[in-house]
């Protein structure tokens, strides 16, 4: 039985037994604390912590997940993998544990010509929880299984939790006995690689307290509502099923893995070494397909860096298996072409899947010729000094410079014999972390607690926004933090966190930075909002200080915004949209939104290109978009079911969670995208937009930054005042400005060209003399001088290369030349082939006059180079390289 026919049967079962299908949320987690959702109840969680009110008693779903914590075992072993399909399904206070055993064994045991998956029943093994006498009971005396094929195992293996207090409870498992040549005998408890799980039924009926790990924390009483949350794992099902060894053999991968087959002319099976490159190759490019289908796109922190890691590992080892050229356009076009029929989208969104994944392998190619150079100079520089391991130093320079993920690093270096300095890589990860941070990182909640807005919520409902008829309004402050602490009352200075239960604010989100205004108490009391984020789902957070008086709970109040920044902001959203689809228009439908930020009177605007988007390009996207604001195109939103929303073309953006009514914002008979943002009514308010430029951000990801109104009218004058100020220079009219400048700098280049040619020359009549300055040391032509400050590094290098070649070849020669640029000290030292003869090193040298001038260097054997920090120590380091030459002459 194909996977795909695996998930329909699941589908439908459980919908004709009154269960909503619930379609695949996207791999982008809708959670703080994840980047990528690794289990099928993850977009069930607000409903199992009590955050939002399920819509539904009962639900199904097959769900896209992601785990990478073991992602360098991904192919040693055939257990081992990056994504799989979690098939689920839940009970919200509807049946329990009879009515999940009985569901799952009926699913499991029904003949296929009947619907169902066929299973054997004898080769079903159950475990319970050892103190689960109902599960037990139930298992044995409504379903029937022999009290013989049922064990009991402790909280480590069938007790569930989410790690932290909340929900809890007892967990059952379904087993599979695979046969007797996968081990011996005994049941799951004795062995699981032969009683595979398949099915792992949790039942939520307790509240779990405070504790660590799995087994030590506190049970505090029972649920007031008793919920089923269950997983069984697609791909184990389909290796049962379709009677294959391991899930690396089931259809969706081994497709992938016979393309790579195809393209190395390396059979699987044949070899340890090439079996493991193979499966690596399969489950990367699986995972990094429905990864960019789902919106990410390669980077270097968060989810791009994930993407970037795998995809990058799947490339490297197509070339340890032989390939020579690009090869990930025929592993995208297999992987789509298995998982479309599950996933429809792949094929939908095709060109895009493609374009991301070419441009990363083009990157990493790329990166891969001029690292893996690095990192064996690296290697052998380690192994000549009678190092074991690789500088954290290189490592960082490699995943800064090369793009190589520091797992990559780690690998080839372990292939030649080294370990890496972690620690020494992750400090100066760290150190750039922080000098890189962002102030818009501590806006969210993130990782923070959020039970204090969870019982706001549960008081006083989800606050209604007003603000997209309303500018200001009557409200009633229902919630207040104090510097983060719940409080009845605040006082003037106080910084506070004030919940509404109704507010005109619109809070950030969907690229829409948030409201500012004021809130006044009718006792007189102001608050000034400086922000407003919405940590849990439907309760807007109005963050700010007091500015006079004293702020209780209960009180009322007036909201009011500034109007005339909202409108700023306004305008710039509806320009977005409009260059989102001016730019579909232009570049096709790969061009998506990545990303978005309106300002008041600017925005960015992120979205997919392999490329740069040319001038004119650009140039004609900007026209468009003020011909349609020189139209004056009413703006309107509705709210509609999704599916109606996207029959009308509706525009959604990636990694956006919807759910089944979205509000859709039409433009006109020009743009329709799903939005919650507020906008403009007519876009003849836009006024002008100015697209500043264009610049990437990221592998396949492209930024244009705008301004829009007065804020780009003032831009433009300013242009103007520049344009009349170079016309009084060069005296010449406006077209003409670029072919003189363009004279003027092409004269200046040529007189550059004068002076560096009349430099080097300089330089190099010093090359006679300082042959002649050459001593006999031992037989050895050593030359050392300092030559004048400010000579370049290649100059002195061409210099120190001449002298080398004035002298005999048959004679030893050492060339060592210092100078100082900017006020840190230089060196080039070169050696001849017969002074190499004689163990004398040009890198040897270097490293050694480099520690003396307080740095660094290294090199090739014949030529190297150092500096350092101490230009004083030049005269010391001569006599360093002198003494060195003396010693192994």
């Amino acid at each position: 039985m194909e996977s795909a026919e695996i998930r329909r049967r699941w589908l439908s079962f459980f919908e004709e037994r009154g269960h909503t299908v619930v379609p695949s949320a996207s791999l982008i987690a809708d959670d703080p604390t994840l980047l990528l959702v690794p289990a099928g109840m993850v977009p069930f969680k607000p409903y199992f912590l009590g955050e939002v009110k399920p819509p539904f008693t009962r639900a199904s779903s097959v769900q896209k997940c992601v785990r990478t914590p073991d992602i360098e075992e991904v192919g040693k072993t055939t257990r081992h993998g990056t994504f799989f399909q979690m098939c689920g399904n839940f009970s919200f206070g509807d049946y329990f544990k009879e009515g999940a055993i009985k569901l799952a064994w009926e699913l499991l045991t029904t003949p296929v010509e009947h619907g169902g998956y066929g299973l054997e029943p004898e080769k079903l093994w159950i475990t319970v929880y050892q103190d689960d006498d109902e599960a037990e009971a139930i298992w044995r005396d409504v379903v029937g299984v022999p009290a013989e094929r049922i064990q009991r195992l402790g909280k480590k293996d069938n007790f569930w939790s989410m790690g932290v207090p909340g929900p809890c409870g007892p967990c059952s498992e379904i087993n599979y006995d695979r046969g007797p040549e996968f081990g011996v005998e005994g049941g799951p408890a004795v062995n699981d690689e032969r009683y595979v799980e398949i099915w792992n039924l949790v039942f939520m009926q307790y509240e779990r307290g405070q504790g660590i790990g799995k087994e030590d924390f506190e049970i505090l009483g029972d649920l007031p509502s008793k919920n089923i949350d269950t997983g069984l794992g697609l791909e184990r099902l389909a290796m049962i099923l379709q009677g294959v060894q391991n899930m690396y053999e089931t259809d969706t991968l081994k497709v992938v893995i016979d393309k790579a087959t195809e393209l190395t002319g390396v059979a699987y099976g044949k070899a340890h070494d090439s079996d493991v490159s193979l499966r690596v190759v399969a489950d990367h490019m699986r995972t990094s397909v429905m990864l960019i289908g789902d919106g990410v796109t390669p980077g270097n922190e968060g989810r791009g860096y994930v993407l970037r890691r795998i995809m990058r590992r799947a490339v490297r080892n197509m070339r340890l298996l032989g390939a020579t050229g690009p090869v990930v356009g025929e592993l995208v076009d297999t992987v789509i072409k298995t998982m479309g029929e599950q996933y429809p989208e792949l094929e939908t969104d095709r060109k895009r899947i493609e374009s991301v994944a070419l441009a990363e392998e083009a990157a990493f190619l790329k990166a891969l010729k001029g690292g893996t150079n690095i990192l064996d100079t690296a290697v052998t520089e380690t192994k000549a000094a009678g190092g074991t391991v690789l500088s954290g130093d290189k490592a960082f320079l490699l995943h800064d410079t090369w793009g190589f993920p520091i797992d990559l690093t780690l690998e080839m270096a372990a292939e030649q014999g080294l370990s890496v300095d972690e620690d020494g890589f992750r400090r100066l990860m760290k150190e750039q972390r922080e000098r890189a941070k962002a102030d818009a990182q501590a806006k969210k909640t993130g990782h923070a607690d959020v039970t204090s807005y969870r019982e706001i919520a549960d008081t006083a409902g989800a606050t209604e926004f007003t603000g997209y008829t309303n500018t200001e309004g009557e409200t009633t402050v229902v919630g207040l933090l104090v510097n983060g602490v719940p409080s009845p009352a605040a006082s003037e200075g106080d910084e506070v966190e004030v919940v509404l239960d109704r507010t005109p604010f619109y809070a950030e989100g969907g690229g829409q930075i948030a409201d500012q205004g004021r809130i006044k108490l009718h006792s007189g009391a102001v608050i000034e909002v400086r922000d407003v984020q919405q940590p849990v789902p439907g309760v807007s957070v109005h963050k700010g200080s007091v500015q006079v008086g004293e702020v209780t709970v209960g009180a009322t109040a007036y909201a009011a915004i500034d109007v005339r920044r909202r409108r700023a902001i306004a305008r710039a959203h509806s320009a977005t949209h409009l260059t989102h689809q001016a730019l579909r228009d232009a570049l096709g439908p790969t061009a998506a939104q990545a990303g978005s930020e309106n300002q008041p009177g600017r925005f960015r605007f992120d979205f997919g290109s392999p490329n740069a988007v040319p001038g004119t390009v650009l140039n004609d996207v900007e026209q468009k978009i003020n011909e349609v604001l020189a139209r004056e195109l009413e703006v309107h939103a509705e709210v509609m079911p999704i599916d109606e929303a996207k029959r009308q073309g509706a525009i959604a953006e990636f990694g956006e969670k919807y759910g089944e009514k979205v509000r859709v914002v039409t433009i006109g008979d020009f743009s329709k995208e799903l939005c919650g943002g507020t906008h403009v009514h007519n876009t003849a308010q836009l006024g002008l937009v100015k697209l500043l430029g264009e610049s990437s951000i990221g592998s396949g990801v492209r930024r244009i930054e705008a301004l829009v109104g007065v804020d780009a009218y003032n831009f433009l004058a300013r242009e103007h005042t520049v344009v009349a100020q170079l016309q009084e220079l060069v005296k010449g009219r406006p077209e003409e400005l670029p072919e003189k400048v363009s004279a003027m700098l092409g004269k200046l280049k040529d007189a550059e060209k004068e002076i560096e040619k009349f430099r080097a020359e300089k330089v190099l009549q010093a090359a006679a003399g300082l042959v002649d300055s050459a001593r006999d040391i031992r037989g050895v032509a050593l030359v050392t001088g300092q030559v004048p400050d400010g000579t370049g590094a290649d100059d002195l290098r061409k210099l120190v290369l001449d002298v080398r070649g004035r002298i005999p070849s048959d004679r030893p020669a050492v060339v060592a030349l210092f100078t100082t640029v900017g006020g840190k000290p230089l060196t080039v030292i070169a050696t001849n082939e017969a002074a190499r003869e004689r163990g004398l090193k040009a890198g040897d040298l270097v490293r050694t006059a480099a520690k003396t001038l307080g740095g660094g260097g290294g090199g090739k054997p014949d030529v190297a180079q150092g500096g350092g920090q101490n230009p004083q120590a030049v005269g010391e380091a001569i006599e360093a390289v002198e003494r060195l030459v003396l010693e192994n002459a």
